[in-house]
């Protein structure tokens, strides 16, 4: 049987990183029935105790490793780049957690080898899978809001809102200039491009560290843990805990972000709204199975998540009934879904339905806008 015509179960898999979000990627992949053959990390201990083996001794083993179609990256943001130029060289399909680099020099780069290669190639936003959030973007696109005058909203957590609180992420030579921002508001940029089909040209932004020195401790600490009475150090902060950004899209649609790391009790709030001239939708991934419908001159509406009830788009993406709950994992799987599809017929489709490494660049190029905007204390223009 041909690399063109296998199915998705015949398809087998590496995830190179054991931490959270690399267990996550390898559950996922399990269940869509894509064979993980094992895992890289720097943990082979902690990846054997959540049952993931064998553990490959380094990205070269895998790579030399002919049965393996599609390498999935989870390592810390540095090392996406080098990782990912490896991985297309040695002709292996890659999908590749955000940020796709940490520089939009290097994402342009991946851009250009993977579409050269004519590899299946992938960036990680999950957040656009979620049933809800595709209903959303059906109704946007059926003018169900009418024009849009707005977008506005915020991503908000609390995970680092103690001077104890560690992870890499915290460590500009392996997370990137940009920690906020490039970590969780990267996420809300390209729902927000997704959902209103336009792209963010112009940016303001004002970030702020409300810890210019945290108590770093000595070891690893996995991200959303606690490194408890481990011993510590003070290291000063360059990287910012919160942002307020306002946006201009490329239609003259107006947006404001608020993103932090920082606000307390806000545990994973990723909330988006658009308001527009027949009506608004809003969104609130602490509360994914619902979504916020506005009128002027009849009652508010919440649509729960019912494929009955929804566009036949955002139906394909349900597959419990209403009130039986599909979550963050199930938003990897339906990424997934498509990724692994155009794997098994070959390679990449002309318009593919999950994010690619293009869009990881456009949001490299948005965080550098970003970056520039916060320095030079003006407006910004987002490169095209």
């Amino acid at each position: 049987m041909s690399a063109g015509t296998r199915g998705i179960d015949e398809l087998k898999a590496v995830v190179v990183g054991t931490g959270f979000i690399g267990v996550v990627h390898v559950d996922a992949l399990r269940r869509l029935g894509v064979e993980v053959l094992g895992v890289v990390g720097s943990s082979p201990e902690r990846a054997r105790a959540k049952g993931i083996a064998p553990v490959y001794d380094s990205l070269e083993a895998v790579l030399a490793d002919k049965r393996v179609d599609v390498v999935h990256l989870t390592s810390p943001n540095n090392l996406h780049y080098p990782q990912a130029k490896q991985v297309l060289a040695a002709g292996k399909h890659v999908v590749c957690e955000k940020p796709l680099a940490v520089t939009a020099e290097e994402s342009a780069d991946l851009v250009g080898m993977a579409e050269r290669a004519g590899l299946v190639h992938c960036t990680n936003f999950n957040i656009r899978f979620y049933p809800i959030v595709q209903e959303a973007r059906e109704r946007v696109r059926a003018g169900e809001v009418g024009e849009i005058w707005s977008v506005h909203g915020g991503y908000l957590q609390d995970w680092l809102a103690f001077p104890t609180d560690w992870n890499w992420r915290l460590e500009p030579e392996r997370a990137g200039d940009l920690r906020a921002v490039g970590d969780i508001g990267s996420h809300w940029m390209d729902l927000a491009q997704f959902v209103t089909g336009q792209r963010i040209v112009e940016v303001l932004a004002d970030l702020s560290t409300v810890m210019p020195v945290r108590q770093r401790p000595v070891g690893e600490v996995e991200t959303f843990a606690s490194a408890g009475d481990a011993e510590r150090e003070d290291t000063p902060m360059s990287s910012e805990d919160l942002g307020h950004l306002l946006l201009r899209f490329d239609s003259g649609v107006r947006g404001s972000l608020v993103v932090s790391q920082v606000a307390m009790g806000r545990k994973n709030s990723l909330r988006i709204e658009v308001d527009g001239s027949a009506g608004a939708i809003a969104w609130d991934s602490e509360r994914n199975e619902e979504l916020w419908l506005g009128h002027r001159d009849e009652p508010n509406e919440t649509l729960l998540r019912n494929a009955g009830l929804m566009h036949p788009v955002a139906a394909a993406r349900t597959h419990l009934p209403v009130a039986h709950a599909e979550g963050f994992a199930e938003t990897f799987r339906e990424l997934y879904r498509g990724v692994y599809s155009d794997v098994a017929r070959g390679g990449p489709a002309d318009d593919p339905d999950y994010p690619t490494f293009r869009d990881g660049h456009v949001e490299n190029v948005l965080c550098d806008a970003v970056a520039r905007s916060n320095i030079e204390r003006r407006w910004v223009e987002v490169p095209q």
